[in-house]
């Protein structure tokens, strides 16, 4: 699908894009196809699309992957989706806003990839939520903004480095990222744009029950960035106990939070889960 068959798909159904929808597609064969294949996408593939708008990736998806579950919050592209796929039997269509159908429907999606466009204001609590389930996705390739996708992909100590890309990379090892121009998409958006591959991790850092912890333990640790890291953890833990295990990980005591890397932070909750 070109920028020539959108609009003549909006223009047919009399529809206006909704900004506060995030409603920018991308129309680019080529980027569209790079995505694709970030997504490694065969066969034998499960594929969660979230924000298929019109559907320029579901086709391609549809082409190469198995079942396709696509959720899209415009009822009106809905209609152009069930139109354009009426024939096409491994696409299921959910008319729901993905991000709190995902939060009442927990499910294990072990078995599936998710390979979508999503909408920049709800992309991060939607691959945080994905991120966070029983059953993780094997793997996470999202069009999002290029700040959000430099926060995930961000090392200890650089700028971009913080709550996101702790809460990502957990569950998940960044495997880079290419930018998306804007003149790709119609409209245009107001943000730069990238592609973001993100492969889970052969075996957990940590159990479902330390990750809740771990979850806390850097929600704390990031909510005052300017402070330092001890005073604002001895809220929730006992002082004491938070030296001996700075000392033992090898934290400085005047750390703050954007210092300390992703490893420390798993054998800081190891030990503050100590009986």
């Amino acid at each position: 699908m070109n920028l020539t068959e959108m609009r003549r798909w909006l223009d047919l159904r009399g529809i206006q894009l909704t900004k506060s929808l995030g409603q920018n597609f991308l129309h680019d064969g080529n980027q569209l196809r790079r995505i694709v294949a970030a997504g490694e996408v065969v066969p034998a593939d499960n594929v969660l699309e979230i924000g298929p708008g019109l559907g320029p990736l579901t086709e391609l998806l549809l082409a190469q992957a198995g079942p396709v579950f696509a959720i899209e919050k415009d009822a009106r592209l809905v209609e152009v989706l069930r139109e354009r796929f009426a024939s096409t039997p491994n696409l299921t269509l959910l008319t729901a806003d993905a991000l709190r159908w995902l939060q009442e429907n927990p499910r294990d999606w072990t078995a599936w990839k998710l390979v979508a466009n999503l909408p920049y204001s709800v992309a991060s609590p939607i691959l945080v939520e994905l991120a966070e389930a029983d059953g993780p996705p094997e793997r996470l390739v999202a069009t999002l903004q290029l700040e959000v996708a430099q926060r995930i992909a961000a090392e200890a100590g650089t700028e971009s480095y913080g709550l996101l890309s702790l809460l990502l990379q957990l569950r998940y090892e960044p495997r880079g990222w290419f930018k998306i121009p804007g003149s790709c998409f119609f409209p245009a958006p107001d943000v730069d744009s990238a592609c973001l591959t993100l492969v889970r991790r052969p075996r957990p850092l940590l159990t479902h029950a330390e990750a809740k912890v771990f979850t806390q333990l850097v929600k704390l640790a990031f909510s005052q960035r300017r402070k330092m890291m001890l005073k604002l953890l001895k809220t929730r833990w006992p002082e004491d106990q938070l030296q001996s295990a700075f000392t033992e990980i090898g934290i400085p005591a005047m750390a703050r939070g954007e210092t300390i890397d992703l490893l420390r932070y798993v054998a800081l909750t190891r030990y503050l889960m100590r009986p």
